[in-house]
């Protein structure tokens, strides 16, 4: 497997399903240690994922926890991205960034130091053990849909 730059991304992921890329909203949540700096490090593994450009980036805002009680508030922001890579792909790079950044999966919607979710992805409709787009969770989210109005005017 080839590597892109100094970032560890496979390029061996670039779909070949699309000739066009799709606009992916990616969800950042954190509320585990430096949140600003993980959310700033997010970013800059996204912009470095290949066949992809970050196109747009919403406010950040902080929301209480919506998993166990005592954690944290939580860091959310969520960014549009275009990408050529395949949804599964996509998602293999959000799941590397993750561990890349410290994350350590323990208690389901428990604390975390970055949390990476495919929202949406294009008009695409996935319904697998790996994956379901779009998000099952976005109609619970009221700041994903803050988010996804705010980013979908802002890069069009």
């Amino acid at each position: 497997m080839s590597r892109c730059g100094s970032t560890g991304f496979a390029s061996a992921q670039v779909s070949d399903r699309r000739s066009i890329p799709a606009v992916a909203y990616v969800a950042l949540g954190g509320n585990v240690g430096a949140r600003e700096q993980y959310f700033a490090n997010a970013r800059a593994l996204l912009r470095a994922l290949p066949g992809s450009r970050l196109l747009a980036e919403s406010v950040i805002e902080e929301t209480a926890p919506l998993g166990p009680p005592n954690q944290g508030n939580y860091l959310n922001q969520m960014v549009a991205l275009e990408t050529s890579l395949t949804p599964e792909g996509l998602l293999d790079h959000l799941l590397r960034i993750e561990r890349l950044l410290g994350r350590e999966r323990g208690e389901k919607w428990g604390p975390r130091t970055i949390d990476l979710d495919i929202v949406r992805f294009g008009n695409f409709v996935i319904d697998s053990e790996r994956l379901t787009l779009p998000h099952p969770q976005l109609s619970n989210r009221d700041f994903w849909q803050r988010e996804l109005i705010e980013l979908r005017g802002d890069w069009r």
